[in-house]
């Protein structure tokens, strides 16, 4: 067991989650779903859960699941940008009537199992009704609702939280960031450890949040002020995006590799909106906070701004700023999302 407690050694956050993955390596579930928001770690974790499945004992075994070059891991993804196809889900199937090569089991990683279509989940289905004794499924993805009822309902599903912004920042100095940087990037990442850790070496991280705090103040009823206000919050993304993107390239991968790297900015993408979203509900927040004297979250916005905006508007706005989130995930475009939401916020008095 301990080599399975190292063999974890960098998670941040999800000690709950660990322990039970621990707990089961040697006996495991057939079939898995890790759930929670992006960027909290699920595909981190999930990697290293199919390591301690294929190789418990043997760090060498665990380096090329980490590396996904395994032998008995079947890394499941997309085709292209978008979708993961009945031709893929039936080749997985075929794959799971297998013998291993090398170990007792095969593993099957699905890291984006939310992109897989509905005519691919009933492909897999039959598969995870009737598994095979030495095949693990592990899918991952935000949430249950991303797959049909009948697909969840035959997985033990592993809810991931968001981590601790202390943890999170406790982690980023460890790993030798100045301990300022890394509590902007924690700060930042809504408590987010794979979206901090693309963060935690960029400048821009500071003035990001900056620029959201500053969006009550320039809240206007004038005809085209909250598209241009719009823009300018999604342009403040702009430079931590490139940087992110800079962060998950490797090489001349191929289109493949491309299509990876275009799937994962454009996951951090609407992290960070989301994470904008939830740092101008906390002005909000802090404004109904302050005028009736309870601590503020904040503490580096003048108490006088927050006397702007009555405590009851402030309330009614935080919920507008809030219900925002959900049209975002919807794929609405951001910049028309947004710039509704700040028309409607300009109107609440």
């Amino acid at each position: 067991m301990s080599d399975l407690v190292n063999l974890f050694d960098g998670v941040i956050g999800h000690d709950r989650v660990v322990s039970m993955l621990e707990r089961e390596a040697s006996r495991p579930a057939q079939a898995y779903m890790f759930t929670g928001p992006s960027g909290v770690g699920k595909a981190t974790v999930a990697r290293l859960f199919a390591g301690a499945l294929l190789s418990p004992n043997d760090a060498d075994g665990r380096r090329r699941v980490a590396e996904a070059v395994h032998p008995d891991l079947h890394l499941v993804e997309p085709e292209g940008r978008t979708a993961l196809t009945v031709d893929q889900a039936r080749a997985t199937v075929a794959a799971a009537t297998r013998t291993p090569v090398e170990s007792d089991r095969k593993v099957f990683l699905l890291e984006e199992a939310g992109l897989m279509n509905d005519e691919a989940a009933n492909a897999l289905l039959k598969t995870l009704e009737e598994p095979t004794a030495t095949a693990v499924f592990i899918l991952v993805a935000e949430s249950e609702d991303d797959l049909p009822a009948t697909v969840s309902s035959r997985c033990r599903v592993v809810r991931f939280g968001r981590a601790g912004e202390a943890d999170i920042r406790q982690a980023l100095v460890d790993r030798g960031l100045n301990p300022d940087q890394a509590g902007e990037a924690a700060r930042i990442s809504g408590g987010r450890p794979g979206l901090a850790l693309a963060l935690a070496q960029q400048s821009d991280v500071a003035a990001y949040r900056k620029v959201w705090l500053g969006v009550p103040s320039q809240l206007s009823e004038r005809a085209g002020d909250a598209f241009r206000l719009a823009e300018h919050v999604v342009g403040a993304a702009a430079p931590l995006l490139s940087a992110i993107e800079e962060t998950y390239e490797a090489g001349d991968g191929g289109r493949e590799a491309k299509d990876r790297v275009d799937r994962a900015t454009r996951r951090a993408s609407l992290a960070l909106q989301v994470n904008g979203l939830e740092i101008l509900a906390s002005w909000y927040r802090d404004a109904a906070a302050a005028q009736f004297g309870a601590a503020v979250a904040n503490t580096d916005v003048a108490g006088v701004d927050f006397a702007s905006v009555r405590p009851q508007a402030a309330v009614q706005r935080a919920e507008r700023v809030l219900a925002t989130v959900e049209v975002l995930e919807g794929n609405q475009r951001p910049v028309l999302a947004l710039a509704s939401l700040f028309a409607d916020l300009a109107t609440i008095e």
